[in-house]
Parts: structure tokens; C-alpha cells; sequence
């Protein structure tokens, strides 16, 4: 039995449409997209729970692509039309529905999509719904200005800054510090 595939990137385990954003992130090498790696939907896939749920496919690669370029759109309010970005996300939840019913256990919701393809670009897109319902502000993208990822914060006084501590906030404190001793060796004039 093979392992699954190692997932490379800095930031995992966030909600779904924040872990299909970050895959794309910028580190000291460059820029990567794990969607264009080779094996990079694989990896995904498993990395968010659907492996065997949604098919390995060009056809989910290519509604996982748009959903992410819609959520960017609308998570940028300033660099995009605010009507456009929205028209963006709807036309991804217009490929599936809830679809509510009576089951012998009682009431359920079932997931419809155009094709099963669409099933996690969907439940991405709808997810990100609920988050903006939940709280809002609870979505962020990382302070350190040269960084793309996004989380939600579920600190208990929602005062998570950083993607992770131990990568962009460490740089953060090690410029500050670094700033710091360099304005006091500087000679007065």
C-alpha cells in the first residue's frame, strides 16, 4: 500500500475554500501553484478529505482553478470590480444545489452538481458562503505583505495575524529586531 502523496505547502488544514486558495504561495525560492505541479490535484484532493469522493480529472482541475480565481476575486475587494467578483462565485454555485429531503432517518441535505467534477469547486464555494455568514472577520489574509495565504482565525480573541508563527511571524520579529539594532548603532549627527 503507497503513501499519499507529501503535500508541499506552508499552510494546510484551513477551511476548504481558504485551502484551495493557498494553493498558490510565494516562499524565499519563488512562487508555486501545486494545481500546475504534476500530481499537484492528487495531492490536493487528499490533502482536503475527497480523495474517491471527486474524480482525479482535467474537468475538476479546471473547476478547482475557476472557483479559486473567484475566491481571490472576491477576497480582494480592492483590485476587482466587487459586482464582477460576485458574478465570478455565483457562476461557480450556479454548477450545484442542496438538495433538502425526507429520508427514513429523517431530514437531508444532498449535494447536486452539474457533473461529479464540480462537487469540491462547488462545496468550496459554498463553504466560503458560510464562513462570510459565520463571521467575516474571522477571514484573513497573512500581515506580512509579501505573503498570499489566507486562514481563518479561531483564536480566542481573533488576534491571528500571521499564517504561521513559526514561518512569516518569526520573519516579521527577526526584521523588527533587526531594524531595532540598527537604528541604535547609528551615530548621532
Amino acid at each position: 500500500m503507497s503513501s499519499p502523496p507529501v503535500d508541499p505547502r506552508p499552510l494546510i488544514g484551513e477551511p476548504l475554500p481558504l485551502d484551495l486558495m493557498n494553493t498558490r504561495w510565494l516562499d524565499d525560492d519563488g512562487s508555486y501553484d501545486l494545481l500546475e505541479m504534476p500530481g499537484g490535484l492528487t495531492v490536493w484532493l487528499a490533502s482536503a478529505g475527497l480523495t474517491g469522493t471527486v474524480p482525479d480529472s482535467r474537468e475538476t482541475l479546471d473547476a478547482l482553478v475557476a472557483t479559486r480565481a473567484a475566491l481571490y476575486a472576491v477576497s480582494l475587494p480592492d483590485r476587482t470590480d466587487p459586482a464582477h467578483a460576485r458574478d465570478l462565485l455565483n457562476g461557480i454555485l450556479r454548477h450545484g444545489r442542496i438538495r433538502r429531503l425526507l429520508g427514513a432517518d429523517g431530514p437531508q441535505s444532498v449535494v447536486e452538481t452539474d457533473t461529479p467534477a464540480w462537487l469540491a469547486a462547488w462545496q468550496a464555494a459554498e463553504h466560503f458562503l458560510r464562513l462570510l455568514e459565520e463571521n467575516p472577520s474571522r477571514l484573513r489574509k497573512c500581515a506580512n505583505p509579501d505573503c498570499v495565504l489566507r486562514f481563518y482565525d479561531i483564536s480566542k480573541a481573533g488576534a491571528r495575524r500571521w499564517c504561521s508563527m513559526a514561518a512569516c511571524g518569526n520573519r516579521a520579529k527577526y526584521r523588527t529586531h533587526a531594524a531595532r539594532r540598527q537604528s541604535r548603532q547609528r551615530p548621532a549627527v
